[in-house]
């Protein structure tokens, strides 16, 4: 199963404070375990909404707005891509991470659709 594993952001992220060195090691020894178990497909971190663009559909219209964008805790400041066997293994892996940020913050799991997920026999 995938699952994009989405790092809530805070007002820390959403202000452009970067991570600690002590924050950046946790993480990057954290990614290695990711990868050598062959769980992690991709990640990254994502500059705060002020450097960001949204383009909202509305029938044949569209309207963009130039962040930043309110509701911090609605916001994503970072991703992961994971290949698991469950939710509850990604749930596990979530919970071996280092908090990634200097502050509480929230982590969320999303398993992708399949392609079977759309099949007629659904």
């Amino acid at each position: 199963m995938k699952c994009m594993i989405f790092v809530k952001a805070t007002r820390a992220s959403e202000a452009g404070e970067m991570p600690s060195q002590q924050l950046m090691e946790a993480m990057g020894k954290f990614n290695q375990e990711l990868i050598a178990a062959g769980v992690m497909q991709d990640g990254g971190g994502l500059r705060p909404t002020s450097k960001a663009a949204r383009v909202t559909f509305s029938g044949e219209e569209r309207t963009v707005r130039i962040g930043p964008f309110d509701n911090t805790s609605e916001l994503v400041s970072g991703y992961w891509l994971w290949e698991v066997k469950s939710l509850e293994e990604a749930i596990e892996w979530v919970k071996r991470c280092p908090n990634p940020m200097p502050e509480t913050s929230d982590v969320e799991i999303r398993p992708l659709y399949t392609m079977e997920d759309f099949s007629q026999g659904s």
